[in-house]
């Protein structure tokens, strides 16, 4: 499965701190030969492999990279908008 998008979960050396991140599959290959995803800034990068790695890259001058980063995958938004699209009575819960 090729998942499209992730959360990065970033946590504090004692995991109570958190921060959390979306980020979408780009085009490029990260130095493991696993997809590269981006925020829409382009400023948080990570390569995620097909086990669920997370290595996150510089995207500029000094940066300090993180370590310890979780990912979680994320549904297709396209998926969701189709099956969304394919249930006329709309979604679980959505009626008043």
């Amino acid at each position: 499965m090729n998942t499209l998008r992730y959360e990065l979960v970033f946590s504090d050396g004692a995991g109570s701190a958190r921060d959390v991140v979306t980020v979408e599959r780009t085009l490029s290959k990260g130095p493991g030969g696993h997809p590269v995803y981006s925020d829409p800034t382009g400023i948080i990068r990570a390569e995620i492999s097909d086990r669920g790695e997370v290595r996150v890259l510089a995207s500029g001058g000094h940066q300090e990279i993180a370590q310890g980063v979780m990912a979680r995958p994320l549904p297709d938004a396209d998926a969701d908008a189709d099956a969304a699209d394919a249930d006329p009575e709309g979604a679980p819960g959505s009626r008043p």
